[in-house]
């Protein structure tokens, strides 16, 4: 019997498991065994998981990101369970001729008293029948979600390093770029007479070397003599970041007295641990690829315009954090797999990655606001310049649809407004964790941080926030953290909200607290994991990550320059997960705007 997400073998009984959704290591996998685990009363280890190819029509929207994915499959994935739990008792109540609320599942049976057959023994007759009205298991019975000693179904084999990426796919043939040396720049010729066991295929961008395997294509690529024209040879991020402060929108001045600050949020390249990788085989107008993409559906849907048959599949995904939704490095697979004829998987270096980003955006702000005689904010201007994202031009490029979507992430009672000055992209931008409430959070809370008050960082918060949630989680942060409060930063988006408190200890050592109320918490550690996560991107920022540019081209080319932190830099950080009845909310981006915010005003 089975479904799209859910399926039980009748020859073998083995249950198997159909994700959805790509997972670059937030531990969808897991969640969602978790989920079938819970409506069929089994154990997650008894489990079979597979990843589900790009195919929007069996498995709806099949994107990951915007911190979406547990709200949007939640609810499908544990019906699908609990149909298949329903059919399975239908059938074996008809089988004893009892009433369907005479039998419960349970461990892999239907039990009737003394009375059992197993799922395997009911699949086939179960897969007839036609289900009625289905139930999911109600919260206070779940034994499986919501509990935090469940562990990762793959953490074995990560530890171990016996998890196959996207980088670890097979090919006939591995090819790296000569990507251009300066923004901008267009390929005019090349001399590969220095070029050994390798093909140089000339790209629109940049020229191709293919080759047997990867080192063979690196070699030949330091061998290889390019020219370019056309481009910003002098391009430079210092000019940019004034150009942005010279545009920053009027917005409303105040009569009398306030307070203004500017702040300057850097460009940031997304460094996942696998650089961007493809593999794909062209079979005349057939496609077949093999990538650690974000979102299999929208790459079949594009591939789809040149191809009569394509599958897309997805590749376990070393970090993706919004680069791996970006199809670059599809399309250069695919078109040098047409090319050769053969199987080709497209190697993106760390210095390709840093150097030829989708970056976040720069961006420069202004806050002003009036205090009353407290010090609190009673009136606040937040006036905004930056640069829209390039894989959503119409969207970002709209001042007035980004002040609508950036209008709902403020969570204290203070009237006010937020104003956009939208300048043309001079690189190119992408998603990157939290978008741009890692920017205008980071500026609004560091404001209201450096603020001369007489009372506390919690106390000012408490007297402004108008959000009940919040309130809650900064309560709950406040009465966990084990220390001093010396910098708060709060944020809700997603359907979720946090609270993060940071202090520097007599020892140097940093100690974090954070709340999170996520609605239903249905993988606690996973929500622990994620809130890590986005709290050591933010320590990363604050202690200097950040892509410049200077004489047209990115300055910062690996580890070495790019400082993002390591294991040694980890501060002590506990996490506490609020109890909520708040629908299922978003995660993955959340922490990031209020930990950045907080460690940076602990830091000045």
């Amino acid at each position: 019997m089975m479904n799209p997400f859910v399926r039980i073998d009748a020859e073998s009984g083995r249950i198997t498991v159909t994700v959805p959704v790509p997972d670059s290591g937030q531990g969808v996998r897991t969640a969602i065994a978790m989920m079938v685990a819970e409506e069929l009363k089994v154990s997650v280890d008894s489990l079979w998981i597979e990843q589900a190819e790009g195919d929007p029509d069996v498995y709806g929207p099949q994107i990951s990101a915007n911190s979406n994915t547990m709200q949007r499959v939640h609810e499908p994935i544990r019906t699908a369970a609990a149909t298949v739990r329903h059919l399975l008792v239908k059938a074996a109540a008809r089988r004893w001729q009892v009433a369907e609320s005479e039998c419960r599942a349970a461990e892999g049976f239907v039990r009737h008293g003394d009375l059992r057959f197993s799922y395997q023994e009911l699949a086939e007759e179960a897969a007839t029948l036609t289900p009625g009205d289905v139930e999911l298991t109600p919260q206070d019975e779940w034994q499986v979600l919501g509990n935090p000693a469940v562990k990762r179904v793959d953490q074995d084999a990560i530890v171990r390093g016996k998890l196959a990426y996207g980088i670890d796919q097979p090919a006939d043939l591995v090819a790296v770029v000569a990507r251009p040396p300066w923004i901008g720049a267009t390929p005019t010729g090349f001399d590969a007479s220095r070029v050994r066991d390798a093909e140089v295929v000339r790209l629109d961008h940049g020229f191709a070397l293919v080759a047997e395997d990867t080192y063979t294509a690196i070699k030949a690529r330091e061998n290889l003599e390019t020219s370019w024209q056309g481009g910003f040879p002098d391009a430079d991020s210092d000019q940019w970041a004034a150009e942005l402060e010279a545009a920053l929108p009027a917005g409303n001045t105040p009569p009398g007295e306030y307070v203004e600050k500017i702040y300057v949020t850097p460009m940031l390249a997304h460094v996942p641990m696998e650089p961007p990788t493809a593999t794909a085989k062209v079979n005349g107008d057939e496609l077949t690829l093999w990538a650690p993409t974000q979102a299999p559906d929208r790459v079949r849907k594009l591939l789809e315009e040149e191809f009569v048959s394509v599958r897309v599949i997805p590749t376990r995904a070393g970090g993706a954090f919004g680069r791996k939704f970006e199809v670059d490095f599809v399309l250069e697979a695919v078109q040098l797999a047409r090319h050769t004829g053969k199987t080709v998987k497209v190697v993106w270096t760390r210095d390709d990655d840093i150097q030829h980003d989708s970056y976040r955006p720069l961006s420069v702000h202004r806050i002003r606001a009036t205090v009353n005689d407290e010090g609190l904010p009673v009136w606040r201007d937040h006036a905004v310049s930056t640069w829209p994202l390039s894989a959503m031009l119409d969207m970002t490029s709209n001042p007035e649809v980004m002040k609508m979507m950036s209008g709902n992430k403020y969570p204290y009672g203070v009237e006010g407004e937020v104003h956009f000055a939208i300048l043309p992209p001079p690189i190119r931008t992408g998603f990157w964790r939290s978008v741009y409430a890692g920017q205008l959070v980071y500026a609004d809370e560091l404001f209201l941080s450096g603020l001369d008050m007489a009372d506390n960082q919690v106390e000012r918060r408490l007297k402004l926030l108008a959000d009940q949630r919040v309130r809650k989680v900064l309560e709950a942060a406040a009465e966990a953290h084990d220390g001093e409060a010396q910098a708060v930063a709060c944020h809700r988006d997603y359907g979720s909200v946090i609270a993060v408190i940071a202090e520097t200890r007599h020892d140097g050592s940093t100690n974090i607290t954070a709340a999170v109320d996520v609605g239903t918490a249905l993988h606690p550690s996973g929500v622990r994991q994620q809130v890590e996560g986005g709290i050591m991107d933010a320590v990363s920022v604050v202690r200097g990550a950040r892509i410049t540019v200077k004489q047209g081209k990115v300055v910062q080319k690996s580890f070495g320059d790019y400082p993002w932190a390591r294991i040694g830099d980890t501060p002590e950080i506990n996490v506490v997960v609020v109890a909520s009845d708040a629908p299922v909310g978003g995660l993955g981006e959340l922490a990031y705007p209020a930990a950045a915010a907080a460690l940076g005003f602990l830091s000045r």
